[in-house]
């Protein structure tokens, strides 16, 4: 009898560590079936191609802030390093343009820049972090006023828009808001552009399939989950995360590797500001603003522990996903806006309760 209590409460401890280990997943599953059901329209290829766009600059500062959560730091700063990468890309292509310059170069300049511009905190705060041994907490949100007044004052506190020129402006919005594929009620895939002179009733249905910023999102995943699961430099982090002193004596340059994970970190959100450029087509100072609690969510929903040493890609982008279908699943269902930070903080609780149940199930484990 003992042996059959035993094992059925090895079962049982089996079923909730699997559990944990998917909540986000099936949560991110019912509020679909949930949305589904309750919101006109919100089952639809066109809802789905919408959120996954709305869905990517949470993503991409996600990204970064995993590889620095994972080393159990906090990068408060990278919501305003988007607003500074977006005003500097929009200024730089603007003045290349206005000074006589072909727009195609312009624009890669002006890429270019921005990404370089958006190292700068990321330098700083892994110096402060790593040399000077300033907590990352306050680190970076000195960093956080720093590039926030920097962002302001490169645009006197507005947005980069009204002295783009109508061409520059076309061709943003043409990536930024373009796709690869397009579906077209009774006419099946068109590539690259929707095809022109449809009636209302199907240009309403029209939906793209390949969003651009969905695809530069995509390659940004993969690559920095490549990087994070297969390499000696993911490997590291893993280490430092779980016990930096350990990580020392393993031989392992520690002040070095976070100086680049606070760097990687500004890295990706430069890439949200560019592509929040491409988007709107207006440099705005705090176009990361209201996304930096969510990029912070995203990452412990995903199931990255705070206290370091655990954390994946994956689940900071399946993550990201479960704010995007909240945000739009609660404006389909006519709710006031102000509520989705109420949500997003409560889901925020669940997974860290989450991710305390799972290490206790280990330990339970490790004890028997």
């Amino acid at each position: 009898m003992a042996a059959v209590a035993v094992k059925n409460s090895g079962s049982r401890a089996g079923a909730l560590d699997m559990i944990t280990k998917i909540w986000a997943y099936l949560f991110l599953l019912v509020m679909v079936i949930f949305f589904s059901v309750t919101g006109t329209g919100f089952f639809s290829l066109n809802n789905f191609s919408n959120i996954l766009v709305t869905s990517t600059l949470v993503a991409l500062m996600a990204i970064g802030q995993t590889y620095v959560v994972i080393t159990s730091g906090i990068d408060l700063s990278i919501g305003w390093t988007v607003g500074l990468a977006s005003v500097m890309s929009a200024r730089t292509m603007r003045d290349f343009v206005n000074g006589g310059m072909d727009i195609a170069p312009a624009i890669v300049l002006g890429v270019i820049i921005a990404l370089l511009v958006s190292l700068i905190p990321g330098i700083i705060n892994g110096v402060l972090i790593a040399r000077v041994r300033i907590p990352p907490f306050i680190a970076t949100l000195g960093m956080f006023g720093i590039v926030r007044g920097a962002a302001f004052l490169l645009t006197d506190g507005q947005q980069v828009v009204g002295n783009l020129s109508d061409t520059l402006r076309q061709v943003l919005r043409g990536i930024g808001n373009g796709s690869l594929a397009f579906w077209v009620p009774g006419q099946g895939v068109a590539w690259f552009e929707r095809p022109p002179d449809l009636p209302p009733e199907v240009i309403r249905g029209v939906a793209q399939m390949l969003p651009y910023p969905v695809i530069v999102t995509a390659v940004v995943v993969i690559i920095f989950a490549f990087i994070l699961g297969r390499t000696q430099f993911g490997r590291h982090t893993y280490a430092i995360g779980g016990n930096q002193d350990a990580a020392v004596r393993a031989g392992i340059n520690v002040h070095r590797h976070l100086i680049l994970i606070y760097v990687l970190s500004a890295f990706t959100a430069g890439i949200a500001g560019v592509m929040h450029l491409f988007r709107f087509t207006a440099g705005a100072p705090q176009a990361g603003e209201a996304a930096l609690l969510q990029s912070v969510a995203a990452v412990v929903i995903g199931g990255t522990n705070l206290f370091g040493g655990e954390g994946k890609i994956s689940g900071a982008v399946i993550g990201a996903l479960i704010i995007g279908v909240l945000q739009t699943g609660l404006v389909i269902l006519n709710i006031d806006p102000l509520w989705q930070f109420i949500v997003v903080g409560v889901v925020i609780i669940v997974a860290v309760l989450v991710n305390q149940a799972q290490a206790a199930l280990e330990r339970l484990r490790s004890n028997a």
